[in-house]
């Protein structure tokens, strides 16, 4: 019987336990390029719609210069909303990774709640794997 529950609980902890490193992992990644990331001003440019794509689906790109003058365009972390527009053309002030120039943060939109909600969900999950285990039969 105690091998059924801990085999069962197994998945519940794992899932929880990578959810929750997820959630940290991508909460200290913001935090580190808060602080040591390159500004730097970026245009807005959407790119051409497809046949099979619906409107204000596709993240706009960021098109920016980099210290060393390289020319660097990668998809927004963040999409465009009615409160926060990125409409084509403007631009935006952003800080990137200098080691990787395609990991950015678009500042001022930076979005913690994902990270948050992961490591809720990832220490509810593990709480309750072990509260399974710790449950006598």
């Amino acid at each position: 019987m105690w091998a059924v529950i801990a085999v069962g609980t197994a998945p519940l902890l794992l899932g929880g336990a990578l959810a929750y490193l997820a959630g940290a992992f991508g909460l200290r990644e913001s935090r580190r390029l808060r602080r040591v990331g390159v500004p730097a001003r970026a245009l807005v440019r959407h790119p051409p719609a497809g046949p099979d794509d619906l409107p204000g689906e596709a993240r706009p790109l960021l098109q920016f210069a980099t210290e060393d003058g390289r020319i660097v365009e990668v998809f927004s972390p963040v999409p465009s909303s009615r409160s926060h527009p990125l409409p084509d053309g403007r631009e935006v002030l952003i800080a990137y990774d200098p080691a990787d120039p395609r990991n950015v943060l678009v500042r001022g939109r930076e979005r913690y709640w994902p990270e948050y909600v992961l490591l809720a969900l990832g220490a509810a999950a593990v709480l309750a794997g072990l509260t399974l285990l710790a449950v006598p039969r």
